[in-house]
């Protein structure tokens, strides 16, 4: 039997490029969180390398625990019209926070609802402009 796709998107990742994909998107995620802890005063982070462990935490969060809270928060971001989805970002950083305890920390809810609006704008940004195309070419 042959398979032909006609859609790039639809045809299977190979190992080799999710392995890519997950280590380029925790750079990037350790990227964007330097940025913020620069620019924001309400996140901190002890090091380059704690940086990298919570970019991995936090990928790995948004790929197993983020899609049950969005589903489950649904109704209140339909209600809000979409403000409430950072919130979820938010609830996320926090989670990683505090996982790794004093190494980063986040303060309060208000500043860390802008603080994950940058996260993601600039995350997407980053995605579309790197993952995205090298991974895409590995396929």
């Amino acid at each position: 039997m042959i398979i032909h796709y006609t859609n790039q998107n639809l045809r299977p990742k190979s190992k080799l490029a999710i392995v890519i994909e997950w280590s380029l998107t925790t750079i990037v995620n350790t990227l964007v969180l330097l940025m913020a802890a620069t620019i924001f005063t309400g996140i901190y982070i002890e090091s380059i390398g704690f940086a990298f462990l919570a970019g991995a935490i936090i990928m790995v969060l948004n790929k197993t625990l983020k899609p049950i809270l969005t589903l489950l928060t649904l109704p209140l971001s339909i209600m809000t019209l979409g403000l409430f989805y950072p919130f979820v970002n938010v609830l996320i950083l926090k989670l990683t926070s505090f996982m790794m305890g004093e190494a980063f920390t986040l303060n309060g809810w208000f500043v860390p609802f802008f603080i994950a609006i940058f996260i993601s704008t600039m995350t997407i940004i980053l995605d579309l402009l790197i993952t995205k195309k090298i991974v895409g070419g590995i396929r």
